[in-house]
């Protein structure tokens, strides 16, 4: 299978792993907003949400690429945070999380897709 043919997969991984995201998003703003959760269990769901869709997307980019499924699933993670850091970036003009934090919640996405991939 061609390179342009397996990112084309990963694209399509992507956009299921946003479409998830919002789903439990708005699921996760419900709970919020009905039992009055803290910003504290707000941010752990809201990291485990980004592991969880990363584990899925990756899950289904190896099971479509059937080789060298673990690259494929890392690079899924990679993008997903990378493009919601972006976004994040350009809504608020600045990065509200510390350093560490954003680098701890990178490599878990990073490493939800990686494994999603590799268990395919």
């Amino acid at each position: 299978m061609a390179a342009g043919k397996k990112f084309a997969i990963v694209i399509r991984g992507l956009i299921l792993s946003y479409a998830v995201t919002g789903l439990l998003l708005l699921g996760l703003a419900f709970l919020v907003y009905r039992f009055r959760l803290g910003e504290r269990a707000t941010d752990l769901i809201i990291i485990g949400i980004y592991v969880l869709v990363t584990f899925a997307g990756g899950f289904v980019t190896g099971k479509r690429v059937r080789e060298q499924k673990f690259l494929w699933g890392f690079l899924l993670g990679f993008l997903y945070i990378v493009i919601i850091s972006l976004l994040a970036a350009a809504i608020s003009h600045a990065f509200q999380v510390p350093d560490t934090a954003r680098l701890s919640t990178m490599a878990l996405c990073i490493g939800g897709g990686l494994l999603g991939g590799m268990l395919s």
